[in-house]
């Protein structure tokens, strides 16, 4: 049996196992993760769940996952941002949607070392993150998105997904190494990228009230270390709220248990990994007796919002537990993301 991830006094490796019992019962038939059964399916949430079957051992459901995502890629490398039971809802391009599958597709790799599955996977990741880099504008940030039909870009960029991509670009580095085939040109984004985020923050749209714009540099890897702790800490006390997790937007009383999670795995990154097991705690409250999580909590008057039990927000505690307990192969793929690379390789 797969070794489960545990917190000692937050979660047993039971209850963790339970967690990813009910990601799979979520899964469609197709293999698709949506968000809730009947609900939408994007590819960035539908791979961060698939990360958490990996993690608790269900390799076949998180390979099919993995085959929905090689099947509905399209020609040019992307895939709609939004689609129900396999009906596109939205058919526009989320550059930080698509490039986020180099990140599952590693990831599954570091847990059952399958070369058939990563030689299988790898046209999917390089058609993806060839589509990717013609998002990067000259100042090294990438543009959030694009209109399939027409091809038009849309200029602005934002610092939640850029982050997102940094990590990405990284694991896409990797496989390609391990398929023998460096992407020099890749390397060259990561490194703009990560000056520009690092260094010209005010190149990406202003952050927004949103806890994902503060936390997902260090998430995403571009910003560690000391930085990182300061930039923690200027927002802190905006968004952590003790005992209850942390708030999805600054100003509202609501917080949510896939940020809070995320937020966690950015912390335990920068080696606090305490405080990173009280904010898991904190939101076992979201926690149903099914072993899924609810999204959040309006603590103002106690409703849970949206009534939904959101298979991300799943995925985030599995993946924040394996982070924190060192459980699985796997579970340094948020905190070992490289800041700087030649050729895939990592320079001082």
């Amino acid at each position: 049996m797969t070794p489960q991830p545990a917190i000692a006094g937050v979660l047993t490796a039971e209850q963790v196992d339970a967690t990813g019992a009910a990601i799979a019962a979520m899964q469609e038939d197709s293999g698709a993760l949506p968000w809730f059964p009947g609900g939408q399916t994007d590819p960035w949430d539908h791979v961060e769940s698939a990360m958490a079957l990996s993690v608790t051992g269900r390799i076949a459901e998180a390979e099919a996952a993995y085959a929905w995502s090689h099947r509905h890629q399209r020609e040019d490398g992307s895939w709609p941002i939004r689609m129900i039971e396999g009906r596109v809802q939205d058919p526009n391009i989320d550059s930080n949607f698509c490039a986020y599958i180099a990140v599952g597709v590693w990831h599954h790799y570091l847990i059952t070392g399958d070369t058939a599955f990563l030689d299988e996977m790898w046209p999917t990741v390089w058609s993806a993150m060839d589509l990717v880099m013609k998002f990067q504008r000259p100042d090294g940030a990438f543009r959030w998105g694009g209109d399939h039909r027409t091809g038009a870009m849309f200029d602005q960029a934002q610092i939640t997904g850029n982050a997102s991509i940094f990590q990405a670009i990284d694991c896409a580095l990797r496989i390609a190494d391990e398929m023998g085939q460096p992407e020099s040109s890749w390397a060259t984004a990561h490194a703009a990228l990560g000056n520009v985020i690092r260094e010209r923050p005010e190149n990406f749209e202003p952050p927004s009230d949103h806890s994902m714009d503060w936390y997902y540099p260090i998430l995403g890897g571009a910003v560690r270390g000391r930085a990182g702790q300061e930039h923690i800490a200027r927002r802190w006390d905006e968004f952590v709220v003790g005992g209850l997790g942390i708030r999805c937007v600054d100003h509202r009383p609501w917080v949510t248990g896939a940020e809070t999670c995320e937020l966690a795995l950015a912390l335990d990154a920068l080696g606090d990994t305490a405080d990173a097991i009280t904010l898991v705690e904190s939101i076992q409250h979201l926690r149903d007796p099914d072993g899924s999580y609810w999204t959040g909590l309006v603590f103002s008057d106690g409703k849970r919002w949206p009534v939904e039990k959101s298979c991300w927000t799943s995925a985030a505690v599995v993946l924040a537990a394996d982070a924190i307990s060192r459980t699985s192969a796997g579970e340094g793929i948020f905190r070992d993301v490289r800041q700087t690379l030649v050729l895939g390789q990592e320079v001082t």
